[in-house]
């Protein structure tokens, strides 16, 4: 069986795999516990799976667990806690952002990244950036304000 080293929410771990191309979100619930990314499509149209890799938005679905020999990653579960979430998960609490919360872990990933890229980024961007990540819900309009207030733009 192989191993593959990487850093999953600032901690390094090693993920035993027989499958090189196992699915690295699949790798993170099964190997590491790690279940706030969802299990959605499949095939990396949803994004209730995305986490940072390397500081870029990922479909964990579709990224081989060989392929992140040696990478930094970041999952919901390393974005703080319940008693004092990240400023984003926080955003997204105040918004209520979330309705069924099927989708919320992958989008308050993609929109760490996209503020991580971007402090202070305009309505137009950040419906870019979050762009095919889906929710069922509806609650567009809630997510694009969370972004904004975790952007510091909405009070």
């Amino acid at each position: 069986m192989a191993s593959y080293r990487c850093r999953v929410n600032g901690r390094a771990v090693e993920i035993p795999s027989d499958d090189p191309q196992q699915p690295l979100l699949y790798a993170l619930r099964t190997s590491l516990n790690l279940t706030g990314a969802k299990i959605g499509c499949g095939l990396g149209q949803c994004g209730s799976c995305t986490v940072i890799v390397d500081n870029e938005p990922v479909r964990s679905c579709t990224v081989p667990v060989a392929s992140i020999s040696g990478k930094q990653i970041l999952t919901i579960e390393g974005l703080g806690t319940a008693e004092k979430p990240d400023p984003v998960r926080a955003a997204f609490i105040a918004e209520q952002a979330a309705q069924c919360g099927y989708c919320t872990p992958g989008m308050i990933m993609a929109a760490k990244a996209l503020l991580a890229r971007n402090k202070r980024p305009t309505a137009t961007q950040i419906k870019e950036a979050m762009d095919g990540n889906l929710c069922r819900c509806g609650t567009y309009t809630r997510i694009l304000r969370a972004v904004l207030r975790a952007s510091g733009q909405v009070k």
